[in-house]
C-alpha cells in the first residue's frame, strides 16, 4: 500500500537518498559519470530539508511512503514531488519542480497519484495551469505525455558541465492535470 502526504523534515534524508538514487539511474549515459556518482545525499537532504519547510510561493514537498518497513521498521518513503508557482513567467502559473520515484516503486501508481496531489496544491494556492520540465533524453518522459502533458516549450541548459535539452510539459488548464490523474471512477 502506498500512501501520498505533505513531506516533513525528517523525510529530508530518504527524499536526498531518492534524488541521488533516480538521477544515477535515469541520466546514467545522459549525464557524466563523474558529475552522477559525485552527487552528494547530503547536500541533497539539507536542500530538500529547506524546501519542506518553505511555504513562499505556495512551495510543497510531497511523499509517498510505501505500508512495507525499511531498515527502522517504520513505513518508507520511496518517492516525492515538489512544486509551487511557476520559478518564472510565461509557461503556465505552477510548476512541478520534481518528480522522483525509486526504480521498484514505478509503474504502481504513485507517480501519478504525486502528480495529482502536486495538482490539487498548485490549484488550492491558485494556479489556474500547472507545467514541469524534463530532460528531453528522460526515458520517462513518456509519463507526462501519458497524462495529457503537451510539450510546449525548448531551451538547452547545462547539467553536470554537458549542455542538454529539456522540454516543458503544460496542462492548461490544470483541471487537465486533475483529470488526467483521478482515481477510477473519478473526475
Amino acid at each position: 500500500m502506498i500512501s501520498i502526504r505533505r513531506a516533513r523534515p525528517g523525510d529530508a534524508v530518504a527524499i536526498g537518498a531518492i534524488h541521488a538514487a533516480v538521477w544515477r539511474s535515469t541520466y546514467a549515459g545522459i549525464l557524466p559519470d563523474g558529475f552522477l556518482s559525485a552527487l552528494s545525499e547530503a547536500r541533497l537532504a539539507g536542500f530538500y530539508q529547506r524546501a519542506i519547510l518553505d511555504r513562499r510561493e505556495g512551495h510543497a514537498v510531497f511523499v509517498a511512503v510505501a505500508g512495507g518497513a525499511d531498515s527502522a521498521g517504520g513505513p518508507k518513503v520511496v518517492g516525492f514531488a515538489s512544486g509551487g508557482r511557476a520559478r518564472r513567467a510565461g509557461i503556465a502559473d505552477g510548476e512541478v519542480e520534481t518528480l522522483y520515484l525509486l526504480e521498484d516503486w514505478r509503474e504502481r501508481g504513485a507517480g501519478r497519484r504525486l502528480m495529482r496531489a502536486m495538482g490539487a496544491h498548485l490549484r488550492a494556492v491558485g494556479c489556474r495551469s500547472a507545467m514541469l520540465w524534463v530532460l528531453r533524453d528522460n526515458p520517462t518522459r513518456w509519463f507526462y505525455e501519458h497524462l495529457g502533458g503537451r510539450e510546449t516549450a525548448r531551451e538547452t541548459i547545462r547539467v553536470g558541465g554537458e549542455v542538454v535539452e529539456q522540454a516543458a510539459f503544460t496542462w492548461d488548464p490544470i483541471e487537465a492535470l486533475l483529470a488526467a490523474t483521478a482515481p477510477a471512477g473519478e473526475g
